[in-house]
């Protein structure tokens, strides 16, 4: 019996790893929806292969884009997945048991998502795991308009629970790509900063390198995953490093051709 569940998942040359991700969750659904910003590989030929209904949207944004995908979905759940990430059996199991007995008793589930990095076949045990909403009843959430940040609001009082598995996430296909993927990203947030009319402090130039390594090799425990835990930890560091950077260096630019024009 088909659960009442769309499930979606945005991609752009996943080629290589959307296989997996729709593998693992389409026999939870007969809603399986993939929204294509433009991949010029495989993405879209393998997600139909897989059963997903492929449907092409330019690229918006994170939150603009999965916004547009809860509205190309037919059932009142709606559950979101990455085209990194990969739902084990114990995880659909349990998503599949919350509508055996009829209606999910809460109307937002966090899930938990832990990071799998290369040569790992599942999470480390004292893997650093977010636990965002990802399952949650349509009436009751929705991505933010947001280009930059992803995570469901909820509507007020809704209620919230958690699952107890956790979705691997394997989000590293080399360091280089790492780096090239937080680029992007990092222009993105810039922009961000700039549309909100954030000042960020220029003694953060200074300290946002070292207090990321800190936070990711330390507090999110990167330093039990060796030697890949390390280049992580620099790789995090180093991208909320070039958020600032990148800010900061607009906001100089801005000023120095205010003066010149001054000058003139």
């Amino acid at each position: 019996m088909s659960l009442p569940l769309s499930i979606f998942v945005i991609a752009h040359n996943e080629a290589d790893r959307i296989g997996r991700t729709l593998e693992a969750v389409r026999h939870l659904t007969d809603d399986l929806v993939v929204v294509d910003s433009g991949s010029t590989d495989a993405t879209v030929a393998v997600a139909e292969a897989h059963g997903a209904r492929v449907v092409f949207n330019p690229w918006p944004g994170y939150g603009p884009q999965k916004r547009f995908a809860e509205d190309q979905c037919r059932h009142p759940w709606l559950f979101n997945i990455d085209a990194d990430e990969v739902v084990p059996p114990d995880l659909a199991a349990e998503i599949a048991a919350l509508f055996a007995a009829g209606d999910p008793a809460a109307d937002a589930y966090e899930t938990r998502i832990a990071e799998i990095f290369p040569g790992e076949a599942a999470p480390h045990r004292l893997a650093y795991a977010l636990a965002p909403v990802r399952l949650y009843r349509r009436s009751m959430g929705r991505y933010p308009d947001s280009t930059v940040h992803d995570r469901v609001v909820l509507a007020p009082g809704a209620r919230v629970r958690r699952l107890k598995g956790t979705i691997h996430h394997f989000s590293v296909r080399s360091l280089g790509d790492q780096l090239a993927k937080l680029n992007s990203y990092t222009d993105a947030q810039a922009d961000n900063l700039e549309e909100r009319g954030e000042r960020v402090s220029m003694l953060r130039l200074y300290l946002e390198f070292p207090a990321a390594f800190i936070k990711a090799y330390f507090g999110r425990r990167h330093f039990v995953r060796g030697v890949y835990g390390f280049m992580t930890a620099m790789n995090f560091a180093f991208y909320r490093y070039l958020r600032v950077a990148k800010h900061i260096e607009r906001r100089l630019l801005a000023e120095a051709a205010a003066k010149g024009r001054l000058t003139k």
